[in-house]
């Protein structure tokens, strides 16, 4: 407990007595000072017990008092302690007024009692309660710490610590999911603090910030957690009131528990991750037995049923914006964003104890995810939460009832294979990286495999080159026509389009079937090739369709 006004005048050794502010002698006191200045508040902190003879001040004058008393209040010190027998023999009036007007506890001080004994008193109650704290934010890291070697870990650390605290505490992952919450219901409080969270794990950790709100009447602390340029996880804490000393030791003791796991659980990752690159390249190598036997029990299961392989890779624009959930904004460049999409499928994947086999490749990243599962729906929710912050239109909504993704400002393009085995590993690779290159195409975030087939080709043409190529082919037909003797484009178009039928394309055109002929022939003249030939009519078609609705077509 910090000393306080009552506790000084109730020290037998201090006889000291009370002339005014009875009714605040509970206010704790930081510190003992004496000053005879006239205007001391410039060396005041507040919480302090003034202690004065009046050597300079005219006690005896009311208004001078009235405007000393006043500034020193006002500056926060919680009491006057008055040197009676001094300068003067008993305690002015006009001090006890002034006093008393501002409700500032005035209490009188023997002669025989020297200010340094009421300083010694005050220092000594200073030191005793910062020894408590010491010794009780001891006591809670050695029973932290038990809390964390149990087999319950994080889940039984927060328990501990909320309990300390006389309040609650929650876990985020790297992600900013609420992994663990102690009490249960801290969990509902700590999910409307997703925003905050974001924030401060685009800081580089450690960092933390104090967050307050209309939503609840406690007072909230994020701390987050690793000793990366990246934070591993961030912890939250909330109490009625700030935190104490012995609090204080609590909280830092459990964030370094906590980074000690997940930094520990960092190096188990990154061995995991050397395994499953090894597993990757037995799949693409077409051995599925090999690698089964390395999978063990650690990717095994994610063989035994059915996957899906992600290939995703960083796209030239603006940086996502952040915000709460699995954000994309995590990280900075290339390598930001795709730990980002990383940190989004391994927590989903962790809260329902699925595998993942995540490993990034020359700037990319290929990942296996179960079929349907939590990574799989992660893995979508974080290119939805992409698109909608990118401000870009919704693409069509996919054969598996997910919306493309556009991948506008957005950092990321994914490509998803269908469903798949070990046997067709290989298979799926590619499908994925199909798909990939399609989103990129077409400025996406997300495309699946089974889209790409079920839709048209021609979004495909939209590209420079395809448009290049196309013009070139065209560009003699349409000089052509641009000197006003015939309509060689449209005749080539309508012709093709009714798969060279001559009466159909020539009605279609409203001229006579021979003139139609003639122009054809003009065509096969004009561009040295033969209609005949199917894969000319196809290049002439795509072509065609390339560059549609151009100036001249």
């Amino acid at each position: 407990m910090p000393h306080t006004l009552a506790s000084l005048v109730n020290h037998t050794a201090l006889k000291l007595t009370v002339l005014a502010g009875e009714e605040r002698l509970d206010v704790p006191v930081r510190w003992a000072h004496a000053s005879e200045l006239i205007d001391p508040v410039p060396y005041m902190e507040g919480g302090e017990l003034l202690l004065i003879t009046a050597l300079k001040l005219d006690a005896e004058d009311p208004e001078a008092t009235r405007r000393y008393v006043r500034r020193v209040a006002e500056a926060g010190v919680v009491g006057l302690g008055f040197a009676v027998g001094v300068n003067y023999e008993d305690v002015p009036e006009a001090l006890v007024e002034a006093a008393r007007e501002q409700g500032l506890p005035l209490l009188g001080v023997p002669r025989r009692t020297p200010f340094i004994a009421i300083s010694k008193a005050v220092s000594a109650s200073v030191a005793a309660d910062q020894y408590r704290a010491v010794t009780a934010g001891f006591e809670a890291q050695r029973e932290l710490t038990r809390a964390a070697l149990s087999a319950e870990g994080p889940a039984e650390l927060l328990a501990r610590l909320a309990a300390h605290l006389d309040g609650w505490a929650a876990l985020y992952d790297a992600s900013g999911a609420v992994v663990a919450a102690a009490p249960d219901w801290a969990a509902r409080r700590a999910a409307r603090l997703s925003e905050d969270v974001a924030r401060l794990r685009e800081r580089p950790a450690p960092a933390s910030s104090v967050v307050s709100d209309t939503d609840g009447d406690d007072r909230v602390e994020l701390q987050s957690l690793g000793t990366g340029r990246r934070a591993r996880g961030v912890l939250a804490v909330g109490t009625g009131a700030r935190l104490g000393t012995a609090e204080r030791y609590a909280v830092h003791s459990a964030v370094a528990l906590l980074t000690l796991t997940t930094e520990r659980s960092r190096s188990l990752q990154d061995a995991e991750q050397r395994l499953g690159d090894a597993v990757l390249k037995m799949l693409l190598a077409g051995e599925p037995d090999h690698a089964r036997a390395v999978a063990g029990r650690l990717y095994g299961g994610l063989l035994d049923a059915p996957f899906r392989v992600v290939v995703a890779e960083p796209v030239a624009g603006e940086e996502p914006a952040s915000s709460g959930g699995a954000s994309p904004a995590r990280g900075t460049g290339a390598a930001g964003v795709l730990e980002a999409l990383t940190d989004a499928m391994d927590s989903a994947a962790a809260r329902t104890g699925e595998a993942v086999l995540a490993v990034p490749d020359a700037g990319r990243l290929i990942v296996l995810v179960a079929d349907g599962g939590a990574a799989a729906d992660a893995c979508a929710a974080y290119a939805a939460e992409a698109e909608a912050r990118s401000g870009a239109q919704t693409g069509p909504r996919g054969r598996s009832g997910r919306r493309e993704a556009a991948n506008g400002g957005a950092g990321v393009a994914v490509g998803l294979s269908a469903p798949t085995g070990p046997m067709a590993a290989a298979n799926a690779y590619r499908q994925a990286e199909q798909a990939l290159s399609v989103a990129r195409r077409r400025g996406r975030v997300l495309v699946e495999h089974e889209d790409v087939a079920a839709g048209s080709v021609l979004p495909l043409l939209a590209d420079d080159a395809v448009r290049a190529f196309a013009d070139g082919l065209l560009r003699a037909l349409r000089e052509h026509d641009a000197t006003g003797r015939g309509d060689l484009v449209a005749s080539l178009r309508a012709w093709l389009a009714r798969h060279g039928q001559w009466d159909a394309a020539a009605a279609d055109l409203g001229v006579h079937r021979h003139t139609l002929r003639y122009r054809m022939r003009r065509v096969e003249e004009i561009l040295g090739r033969s209609l005949d030939d199917a894969d000319v009519r196809m290049e002439l078609w795509l072509a065609l369709k390339a560059t549609a609705g151009g100036p001249t077509d």
